[in-house]
């Protein structure tokens, strides 16, 4: 069973771990490393805006959320390649949307890479709709919004 967690100062490395290995086949997509590979884990596990997907004592997923005052940012989403498959990245989500009312807040807004094209599949069929598209710091990004 997968348990989601707070993320703590000791889950630094395996987090940077878990992103650089679920981040890394989309680098010779899009030509650089992924905006997520260069997170930085231990800022967001002190700002407590990292979770962790626990499944027995091992770390399979992470999820990093940020209150934007009229939204929740959906920051980072990453889930081990040995994972895939098992509704962790779906748990992550819906996760999401509890924080978020537990905020107060009625939306969730996330970007993705438009090289991914995984995600722009996945996040559709979990109740996102795409907003619009931009170039940011040389990246072609998609955004998106579920309204909750």
């Amino acid at each position: 069973m997968t348990m989601i967690r707070p993320a703590r100062p000791d889950d630094t490395d395996v987090l940077t771990q878990l992103i650089a290995v679920s981040f890394e086949p989309y680098i010779e997509r899009i030509g650089a490393r992924p905006g997520p590979m260069s997170t930085d884990c231990t800022s967001l596990i002190a700002s407590g805006s990292v979770w962790v997907a626990d499944r027995d004592g091992d770390a399979v997923g992470t999820i990093a959320l940020t209150d934007e005052g009229d939204h929740l940012l959906l920051d980072n989403l990453a889930v081990s390649p040995s994972a895939r498959g098992l509704g962790v990245g779906s748990q992550l989500l819906e996760f999401a949307a509890d924080h978020a009312h537990s905020c107060g807040l009625g939306e969730l807004r996330l970007h993705t890479n438009v090289a991914m094209t995984e995600n722009l599949q996945y996040y559709p069929r979990r109740g996102f709709r795409e907003t619009h598209r931009a170039t940011v710091d040389g990246f072609e990004r998609v955004y998106f919004s579920r309204t909750l």
